[in-house]
């Protein structure tokens, strides 16, 4: 490392201190805390982003300053890999530490050991990281220590990108690196346009009810209200009416968005009696979730529940329904031999009744830990992927073999039947491929795929409620001393440590009919969740209380 690197990097960093008393670590989120707490983290960020570039031949790279579904006075970074998905893991640990060094020193020693280790070049390479920001105050302060951080390595460039919702800011990254348009009105009009395409392909029996044409959308007071009201008007057929959008004085996350009204199960607030049988949808903070429902009762707050299990459901079914027209056996000069595979990936959180009802469709659902990391590479492994969490996260990726075959398959259907139900079913795959942001789940993309599906099959919100009948559940979360005493197999779904509580849990879930519990050491807090489900919500209750006292009896339960 030159002089003029070293002495550069040992300035600017003393100008960051890192917050005392505090350690940070890098999860599936990234780093969250309290806004005040960051500055120095994403000074160091800024420098591992450019760092992540140079070992990766000067791609360009993200780093999005947002907390999510966090409170307002959160805030928190995740960097986005040249793909446009999470970090390599492999990274996380030098995240950790580099965020963690206590003194200008120290940093430098990380940082020269983990460039040598990693075979980074440093000298007269160009490092490219596009900046963005969810709609927090602190964002604009975070975004400056960020700058400082990818100034402090020499070649590094920062751009920044303004306020835009976190798949935004992970799908131009990806489209940057593929040599393709990436800017905001360019993912806009892939979006529209796309959308177009699949609403012109709609069967022409098709019943969708005008009643059911408008969709009244919970922004979450967040960057996700404020880029759907641009995104709606270059949108036809389909009436939005976004409310919490953030501009009427509402706080962000307060009572609204998808992971309150996932986990609350009522209306966000904005919504109430008058809302009596609407299509709701609500997004969350940075708009990477996305939730629907309905208001069943003017009586109450209380809403049917559309979560992330059963948006997968209807778009495996649709995607299962247009390969097996395209597979039909059809014109004698076309080869139809491929057989694409299509796999569903869940986690233990996924309800019980959405992997039966998915399996009895014929698709192959397999199992992953908790995390969209692990979904996602999951996903990567089949030709159609599709994977969601219960909480709204979830998208659908496609291998590029597969899309270079459905062209190819499109371009023979199109010259020997062209406008066939076959040639329709490949038109459509192609438009899903574009619209959904295949580099991470993205709440307006994802909406716009549901809508177009219920168009398509001409099913109202309530006919999609029906799909399955969750069965009941319950969340619980234990304080203990140590969560990482708890060591999970399986992905996630058996706990092989601490040795005999996996066969206690099964004793006890086996006095519950369709009882199923597991547990598992919090990501992110020092906790262990418990989830529960049963035939009844009173068995799912007591079943979870009485697996958390077995938690406690095993591990000890933590007061502070």
């Amino acid at each position: 490392m030159k002089e003029e690197q070293r002495s550069l990097l040992l300035t600017s960093s003393a100008r960051f201190p890192p917050p005392q008393g505090v350690r940070l670590s890098y999860g599936t989120a990234g780093f969250r805390a309290d806004a005040g707490l960051l500055q120095s983290t994403l000074y160091r960020m800024g420098i591992l982003a450019a760092l992540r570039s140079l070992k990766t031949n000067s791609s360009v790279i993200g780093l999005m300053i947002t907390a999510s579904h966090n409170k307002d006075s959160d805030n928190g970074v995740k960097i986005a890999d040249p793909s446009g998905g999470m970090l390599s893991q492999d990274w996380e640990p030098f995240a950790d530490s580099l965020a963690n060094a206590p003194s200008p020193q120290q940093l430098l020693h990380l940082i020269k050991e983990f460039v040598e280790k990693e075979n980074i070049p440093f000298e007269g390479v160009r490092a490219e990281i596009l900046l963005g920001r969810d709609t927090r105050p602190s964002g604009e302060s975070l975004l400056e220590a960020a700058k400082q951080g990818i100034s402090s390595i020499l070649g590094a460039v920062a751009i920044d990108v303004g306020i835009v919702t976190t798949p935004q800011l992970h799908w131009m990254v990806r489209a940057r690196n593929k040599g393709v348009k990436a800017s905001e009105l360019d993912y806009f009009e892939q979006l529209s346009s796309s959308f177009r395409c699949l609403m012109n392909l709609i069967p022409s029996g098709s019943t969708f009810n005008e009643v059911d044409n408008k969709l009244v959308v919970d922004g979450a007071n967040g960057v996700g209200g404020e880029k759907l009201e641009v995104l709606k008007k270059m949108l036809d057929g389909l009436a939005i009416e976004v409310r919490n959008s953030g501009k009427d004085g509402g706080v962000l996350n307060e009572g609204v968005g998808a992971d309150y009204v996932q986990k609350e199960k009522v209306v966000p607030h904005g919504f109430g009696s008058q809302d009596l049988g609407i299509r709701g949808a609500s997004l969350d903070g940075d708009a990477d979730r996305l939730v629907y429902f309905s208001v069943p009762s003017e009586s109450s707050s209380k809403i049917d529940l559309v979560d992330g299990d059963k948006i997968l459901s209807l778009f495996a079914v649709f995607i299962k329904e247009q390969l097996s027209i395209l597979n039909k056996e059809g014109h004698k000069n076309i080869n139809s031999d491929y057989q694409p595979r299509l796999g569903v990936v869940q986690t233990a959180y996924a309800n019980g009744a959405s992997t039966d009802y998915l399996r009895k469709l014929g698709l192959e659902v397999v199992f992953t830990s908790t995390g969209v990391k692990y979904l996602h590479e999951k996903a990567t492994e089949y030709d159609i992927g599709i994977y969601f969490e219960a909480n709204g996260h979830g998208t659908i990726v496609f291998s590029e073999s597969f899309l270079c075959w459905l062209e190819s398959r499109n371009n023979e259907l199109s010259s020997v039947s062209k406008g066939s139900e076959q040639q329709k079913a490949a038109l459509r795959l192609l438009a899903v491929s574009k619209l959904i942001n295949q580099a991470v789940g993205d709440a307006l993309s994802g909406l716009l795929f549901v809508e177009a599906i219920l168009r398509h099959v001409g099913w109202s919100i309530h006919r999609w409620t029906e799909l399955y009948q969750d069965l009941p559940s319950r969340q619980l979360k234990v304080k203990v001393v140590d969560r990482t005493a708890v060591v999970t197999a399986n992905a996630e779904t058996v706990a092989v440590s601490p040795p005999g509580i996996q066969e206690a849990i099964n004793a006890e879930t086996a006095k519950y009919p369709q009882g199923r519990s597991f547990i598992r050491p919090s990501g992110t807090e020092d906790v262990v969740r418990v989830y529960a489900e049963a035939s009844t919500q009173e068995a799912a209750d007591s079943l979870a209380n009485s697996v958390a006292k077995l938690v406690v009896e095993f591990l000890g339960f933590s007061s502070s």
